[in-house]
């Protein structure tokens, strides 16, 4: 008679009959469960190292390009129709300053002059005449342009009283050397302060007297700036 293989205890499967149980039953179950699924763990895992970097890479180099292609955040930028190599043209040319924005800059400007002629343009008695109604003010824009390009040396009478100090050149080869617009600002400023109502100075009008007088290299006096009065 033939015996037939016996069937695979209920351990074997990885459970037990509760009836059945033992502690040796037990433990091959147990024995059983760990080796097909690892005990948890407390905490957590961390991100592999090239995966952190990688990431961090990636926001690295969007950061860079975002900030490279952001086009000052101008929405022309992002227009199909937007004119890179016109745009770039518009922003070198030099830009038209408003009236406002002329007397703003000659009065920094200013600041400069305000240490011999007075923060109130009233000048120094003896020594540095006044701007505030000063026929040299407001008279000949000639006259005043080539005495601050040049610079003045020796007296001269203002308002009917004598002064003796001598004026920087702030033109080519002084101690300034201020462009044509600085002293055009700087000049109106003066033509338009302290109750002065004189006509605003350009720069044309400066270029022009600078060109003019290009082979000038010593400061003006009194006398040679006569003929430029206006009548």
């Amino acid at each position: 008679m033939s015996t037939s293989p016996s069937a695979p205890g209920p351990e074997s499967k990885g459970h037990i009959e509760q009836a059945g149980a033992s502690d040796e039953s037990i433990q091959r179950v147990h024995a059983i469960l760990i080796r097909e699924k690892e005990e948890p763990k407390e905490g957590f895992t961390p991100m592999p190292l090239f995966l952190l970097g990688f990431i961090s890479a990636m926001i690295f180099l969007g950061a860079v390009y975002f900030v490279h292609y952001r086009g000052d955040f101008d929405p022309l930028v992002y227009d199909y129709r937007f004119d890179a190599a016109a745009a770039k043209a518009a922003a070198s040319a030099p830009k038209e300053l408003t009236p406002e924005q002329i007397i703003g800059k000659g009065r920094i400007l200013y600041n400069t002059c305000a240490s011999c002629h007075t923060p109130s343009g009233m000048g120094v008695a003896g020594a540095f005449p006044p701007l505030a109604a000063s026929e040299w003010v407001t008279g000949s824009e000639e006259r005043l342009i080539r005495l601050l390009i040049h610079g003045l040396a020796g007296p001269i009478v203002v308002k009917g009283l004598p002064y003796n100090g001598n004026m920087p050149a702030f033109g080519p080869g002084g101690g300034y050397n201020w462009n044509d617009a600085k002293i055009a600002q700087v000049l109106t400023f003066i033509r338009q302060e302290w109750g002065n109502t004189a006509p605003p100075i350009t720069p044309e009008k400066v270029a022009e007297i600078r060109k003019a007088e290009s082979a000038r290299a010593k400061p003006w006096s009194e006398a040679e700036l006569q003929p430029f009065e206006e009548p």
